[in-house]
């Protein structure tokens, strides 16, 4: 078995969040007067998705507008701020970084005036064609003014020998291999579109007018932040559909000619999404609840209490406590005020690493046999902290159960994730990740225990891309040398 090198502890708190990390959030807003607020308020319920930078763009009909800034919504857009975005149409993006600097550069929307008119567009997802695109549109004169792989659509946009632009943005579409859910805006229209694989979540809502008003239509990366603006959801958009909607209604129509297999991100059930949200047509709580019942059943272990890893590991560890029959309490206190202070952290406050954000309850903890509950094991140095934690708290046993498959493989889609040699999983045994976590027992939800409890889409193949899980990846577009590192380093290290 190949394994991996792991670094001393005070190294290791270099990376203080053993997770994943989101991709962005996506929100529209059509037929409004108050369209930028109510993309704001939006925008802030899907915080989750993306912590590094925001931006909202609104249309008064006449001209697009846009202000962006690096850091949470809330301190971005001020009432201030919202006063000087007028308009009865926007769009908003919350952004985490996986392709581009982290930089206010390439802080979204991103506002092209072009041959096609003015176009300001924002993407949650990744493109993984990025080298031959760029290098075509670069060869006819294109000149690119972020390193953002969003740009790349609005080029192929203006490049594009279509006639019209409903066409010129489905010719764009079509030329693009990898992850996207978007929103655009032109003038006086608004078009939201999904790749045809799926990966990453869409929904389209309605608030009904009153007094002859017309309906607001509102799209959004998660339902929860249709929720917040009391609009109706009322569906997905469909993998490989474009909608528009302008002053003659919702018109849609399909770019996809391939009839590509969905392989919607599993992880979105796992660990993204909001538990509150309805995400490929599956209410995330259910899905999450189905693992913790599916986990106890696949290995059940004698013990007197089920903790989770908050936040990530509360409702599954619910599920889990239900089935199991063994009770269930927070017998770790997360702190919800560190905020964005690990983001950018110094090195002061890595050192604090895990103990900042989470505190044991000795007098839940002492003397008793414990069931962890977490979602995921990255890195495996967050767990062992954990491990670690609660043993000094006086627990007798600490028992590590992960709600979803070990992960083997990095993710090309839209997640921020480490190379194949620094994802622990894809280099160790399990049992060798429960002697580095210092776990009594470890085990992890099974493929198909997953997929069990997320739930299948149809006979026809279509259903979730699980590569982080199995190295099977949906597109070709892939960096083989990632995934498959051809090398032999030293097993870890306690």
């Amino acid at each position: 078995m190949t394994t991996v090198v792991q670094q001393d502890d005070l190294e290791l708190d270099e990376t203080p969040f053993d997770k994943l990390k989101e991709e962005c959030g996506v929100m529209a807003v059509y037929g409004h007067p108050e369209a930028a607020r109510m993309t704001y308020w939006g925008l802030y319920s899907l915080q989750h998705r993306g912590q590094e930078s925001g931006g909202i763009a609104t249309s008064n009909g006449e001209d697009i507008i846009d202000v962006k800034g690096m850091g949470l919504v809330s301190e971005i857009f001020t009432d201030d701020v919202l006063q000087k975005l007028p308009g009865e149409m926007a769009i908003g993006h919350t952004r985490y970084s996986t392709t581009g600097d982290s930089a206010l550069l390439n802080a979204q929307p991103i506002r092209v005036d072009s041959v096609k008119g003015l176009i300001a567009i924002a993407h949650n997802g990744n493109l993984v064609n990025l080298g031959t695109a760029k290098e075509r549109l670069e060869r006819d004169g294109a000149v690119f003014q972020t390193t953002s792989d969003t740009e790349i659509i609005v080029q192929l946009i203006a490049h594009s020998a279509e006639t019209t632009l409903v066409d010129c943005i489905a010719d764009s579409l079509s030329q693009v291999d990898g992850a996207f859910s978007i929103v655009m805006m032109t003038r006086n229209r608004i078009f939201a579109a999904r790749d045809p694989h799926g990966f990453r979540p869409l929904c389209m809502g309605r608030i009904t007018g009153t007094d002859g008003k017309p309906d607001t239509f509102v799209f959004a990366s998660e339902t929860c932040a249709l929720d917040l603006l009391h609009a109706k959801y009322e569906r997905d958009v469909q993998p490989g559909e474009l909608v528009m909607v302008s002053e003659d209604g919702v018109t849609s129509r399909f770019f996809d000619t391939k009839k590509t297999k969905q392989a919607s991100c599993i992880f979105e059930h796992v660990y993204f999404a909001r538990p509150d949200s309805k995400v490929f047509g599956r209410w995330v709580q259910n899905s999450r609840e189905e693992m913790g019942r599916q986990l106890a059943r696949e290995s059940g272990v004698d013990a007197d209490l089920v903790v989770p890893v908050p936040d990530s590991g509360v409702t599954a560890a619910l599920g889990y406590s239900a089935e199991s029959g063994i009770p269930f309490n927070f017998g770790l206190i997360r702190n919800h005020y560190v905020g964005r202070t690990f983001i950018e952290p110094t090195q002061r406050v890595r050192d604090f690493g895990v103990r900042m954000k989470l505190n044991p309850s000795r007098a839940l903890l002492e003397g008793k046999r414990v069931i962890l509950i977490d979602d995921s094991i990255i890195r495996g140095t967050t767990s062992r902290k954990i491990v670690r934690m609660c043993r000094a708290a006086g627990a007798a046993e600490v028992h590590m159960r992960i709600s979803c498959p070990p992960t083997i493989s990095p993710c090309f889609y839209g997640v921020d994730t480490p190379s194949a040699k620094d994802l622990i999983a894809a280099n160790n045994t399990i049992e060798e990740i429960r002697q580095f976590i210092e776990a009594d027992s470890l085990a992890y939800l099974s493929l198909d225990g997953v997929l069990k409890a997320c739930g299948s889409f149809d006979e026809g193949g279509n259903g979730y891309c699980t590569a982080c899980y199995t190295g099977n990846y949906p597109t070709q577009w892939v960096d083989v040398d990632e995934i498959l590192p051809a090398i032999t380093v030293e097993p870890v290290k306690a």
